[in-house]
């Protein structure tokens, strides 16, 4: 049990304490004025239980926790009939619900701003403890705490804290204040400062950032409580970005963002690569290839080179704002790569795998291209080809299909022809070929022959073929084994445009990781449209499936997948296991 107070002054000393409550002591009377940093408490013993008069002793004191027993609180006082202030002034930030806790033996009272809070006041002889919650307003404020000992034993206990709860606690901390933001063009970085928040409940700081032209804020740090500023490392992309600074306390409550503070980066980030295509040019007078690329955001000007494959060197063919560039050669089929370029400078250089080479391409596409809708699934294509462009011995034509309008660079489905033909019109070859089409849709064809492997034309301009709509399938396919029979019934399409079924056996092969399911067909019989059962002529020996296709006069239909499947295996023969 302590007999003595835990803080004490010398005769000729004083005590003060620092922010964080470290005692320092400094010469000078024992009456003279004690100046106590806040949130450090000014104590004051009294020679009486009025505490009246001039005080003692006066020091500073950090907690209030004491016990005297039966003991003097200081030399010169006595141990009975004294009493003891504790006094401060502090920031309570943006205040909010508190609660305040004592426990005395004997007399205890606690003002806030005056107005007393707290009342123990009885000569007792057995400590007392009580708890109040209060709710003190944003800003500064003032704690005095009073204790009297009449006789006997002495202690004494007081504190105070936030209340963080939740459902309690519905105050937002102060908004940070002399926020500063800083852009150091060298380094790449901002440099965030702010002065510290006076909440007793603060959890920590979020520092936001957003493009000077959104309202959008990200979240980019979360600070300690102790934090007074952050570095942030922007894109450098030559925006201007907004900061702001939000507190937050233990109840989950956030501050309004600060002030915000802009900076403007430094530009340092190239545009994105540039992938070329090259074909030969049409000049027939002269050899030339032409380079075409697609614009990269933030590029003003590109510049394209080329090189001899014969010597390795690069050289400028052109610098230019626009997308396709013609260069002339003689004797040799060079490399080409372009190089983008920003506004501030920056350039995105080409790597060898976004180099082409003039023999990629071939130069004659197709033209007169023509497609119309043959029925069954297939559309009927034909184009031209000049006659003297190329071998008639040729190795494959793909065609680009899509329900949009393909190119080249776009991931459309790619297709070779059913049957390929062709017949001569003059100093021109006119090809034919079928297609498959997607029903109910416009489908875009494109023609890109290549001559070789390495030699290969540009897509030939889209052309569009209008395919009807299928049959709706028809529904409640089943199916029932009759020994090695089957017998099926189903529900007719809800079409009227059904000019028969297909009934088709073969093995269905589900979808796996490097194809799409498919149906291997083996037989296929007619079905009147208005059936709704049919018996399989044929005999059931082993497991397989069955899909009934929905068909039109046309031959329009759905796909295998697309209509009604039932799974059949022969029953067992009568008198058999």
């Amino acid at each position: 049990m302590k007999t003595r107070t835990r803080l004490r002054c010398a005769t000729a000393v004083a005590l003060g304490a620092t922010a964080s409550g470290t005692l320092v002591a400094f010469p000078g009377p024992a009456s003279a004025a004690v100046t106590c940093t806040s949130p450090v408490y000014k104590r004051q013993f009294f020679a009486n239980t009025a505490l009246t008069g001039t005080p003692k002793k006066t020091d500073c004191d950090s907690v209030i926790d004491q016990n005297w027993g039966t003991g003097a609180p200081a030399s010169g006082l006595p141990s009975n009939d004294f009493g003891v202030r504790w006094s401060v002034t502090r920031d309570f930030g943006s205040g909010g619900p508190f609660t305040l806790t004592g426990r005395a033996l004997d007399g205890l009272r606690v003002y806030v701003d005056g107005v007393r809070k707290i009342d123990l006041w009885k000569n007792v002889s057995a400590a007392r403890s009580t708890s109040v919650n209060v709710t003190v307003p944003a800003g500064k404020h003032t704690l005095r705490v009073d204790y009297v000992n009449w006789t006997g034993s002495a202690s004494v206990k007081f504190g105070y804290a936030p209340r963080t709860s939740a459902t309690v606690d519905k105050t937002k901390p102060l908004v940070p204040t002399l926020v500063s933001a800083t852009y150091s063009a060298s380094t790449r970085k901002t440099v965030l400062k702010w002065a510290r928040n006076q909440e007793m409940d603060l959890a920590g700081y979020r520092v936001y950032r957003r493009p000077s032209d959104s309202t959008a804020w990200t979240q980019i740090a979360t600070a300690s409580t102790n934090a007074t500023g952050y570095t942030d490392s922007p894109p450098a992309t030559g925006e201007s970005f907004a900061y702001e600074v939000r507190a937050y306390d233990k109840a989950g409550n956030v501050s309004t963002g600060s002030t915000d503070r802009s900076v403007t980066t430094v530009d340092r980030t190239p545009p994105a690569k540039v992938t070329p295509t090259v074909v030969m040019g049409s000049d027939r007078d002269r050899e030339s290839f032409v380079i075409n690329w697609k614009p990269v955001a933030d590029a003003v000007r590109y510049r394209v080179l080329s090189k001899n494959p014969r010597t390795g060197e690069w050289s400028e063919v052109a610098t230019t704002t626009g997308t396709s560039v013609t260069d002339y050669r003689t004797g040799y089929s060079p490399w080409y790569r372009v190089e983008a370029y920003d506004a501030a400078g920056n350039v995105a250089p080409a790597a060898s795998t976004d180099e082409v080479n003039g023999q990629t391409e071939w130069g004659a596409r197709a033209t007169d291209v023509t497609g119309v809708y043959a029925g069954h699934n297939q559309a009927l294509l034909q184009w031209s080809l000049p006659l003297d462009t190329f071998s008639i011995r040729w190795d494959d034509v793909h065609l680009l299909r899509g329900v949009g309008v393909p190119t080249r660079e776009e991931t459309t489905p790619v297709q070779n022809c059913t049957s390929l033909t062709y017949v001569h019109e003059g100093d021109h070859l006119r090809f034919t070929c079928r297609a498959a089409v997607t029903p109910g849709a416009t489908n875009y064809f494109a023609v890109e022959p290549y001559l070789t492997a390495g030699m290969r034309s540009l897509p030939s301009d889209a052309v569009a073929v209008d395919v009807p709509a299928a049959p709706a399938p028809a529904t409640d396919l089943t199916g029932v084994a009759d020994g090695n029979r089957y017998n099926f019934t189903w529900t007719p399409s809800a079409s009227a445009d059904v000019d028969h079924y297909e009934l088709r056996n073969g093995l269905w092969h589900e979808a796996t990781a490097d194809r799409d399911a498919w149906f291997l067909e083996y037989m296929s019989v007619d079905v009147p449209a208005d059936a709704t059962s049919f018996r399989w002529p044929y005999l059931g020996v082993w497991t397989e499936d069955f899909v009934l296709v929905a068909v039109a006069a046309d031959g329009t239909q759905l796909s295998a997948k697309e209509s009604p499947r039932v799974h059949m295996e022969p029953a067992a023969p009568a008198g058999t296991e």
